[in-house]
């Protein structure tokens, strides 16, 4: 394999997982802040959907560890065992985020609507994606051909675009979640702070995923482009 590719394949994930060891270790520390309103998960997350005006979204636990997620289909918070139930600050910050794409979906935010507009097309290509792309360098290696590569490239295109999108999706959420805490005295000025911090964690794992697909999109096109020179 290509020593350039693995060199970069390299460099994403020990990234990544520095990151998710960051956000993991954060969470874990912020876990320990017993918020001094004394309020869960749970209540913190209906709470910022009344104060919004949302009466149709419920919020409900979800199995696992930071599988947080709002589910625009059938309008639910779902909330880790770690969210939902605990009366910390990171409890606090992951709850309010995840209201945060529901206020999102509410209002009609413009990027979140692409998002979700996006979401069959980039099913289909990340199940393509893997195939055509070997494909595609396979059949240029033995004919030249990169007609193949060149639709696999494609297809790679539109999920680092999604990638993209979901940035300024996902920062939105976490800059609506921490106005309502703190215009609302949710919680107080060293708690925003911890809460602040974990949301930055979560954040940087979507900027890595974008930064990382960019990275290896680039070596794509630049194995299409070389070969087409050297026709």
């Amino acid at each position: 394999m290509d020593p350039i590719y693995l060199l970069i394949t390299g460099v994403i994930f020990v990234v990544s997982m520095i990151v998710q060891g960051q956000l993991k270790s954060k969470f874990e520390k912020y876990s320990q802040t017993r918020l001094s309103n004394g309020m869960s998960g749970k209540e913190i997350a209906e709470k910022m959907l009344a104060d919004n005006g949302i009466t149709d979204v419920r919020v409900i636990s979800t199995p696992g560890m930071l599988t947080d997620h709002y589910n625009p289909v059938n309008k639910t918070v779902n909330l880790s065992e770690g969210v939902y139930n605990q009366r910390s600050t990171a409890a606090a910050a992951v709850a309010a985020h995840e209201c945060g794409h529901a206020v999102q979906h509410a209002v009609g935010y413009s990027m979140l609507q692409l998002r979700s507009k996006l979401v069959p097309v980039v099913s289909i290509s990340s199940n393509l994606l893997q195939w055509v792309l070997l494909a595609g360098i396979a059949i240029m290696a033995f004919s030249g051909n990169t007609i193949v590569l060149g639709i696999g490239i494609g297809l790679f295109a539109i999920t680092t675009l999604f990638a993209f999108i979901t940035l300024p999706v996902e920062y939105d959420a976490s800059n609506r979640a921490l106005a309502w805490l703190e215009n609302n005295r949710i919680v107080q000025s060293n708690e925003y702070g911890e809460c602040k911090d974990a949301l930055k964690w979560a954040a940087r794992t979507y900027l890595v995923a974008a930064l990382g697909s960019l990275a290896q999109l680039l070596y794509f096109l630049m194995i299409l482009l070389g070969n087409r020179k050297n026709d």
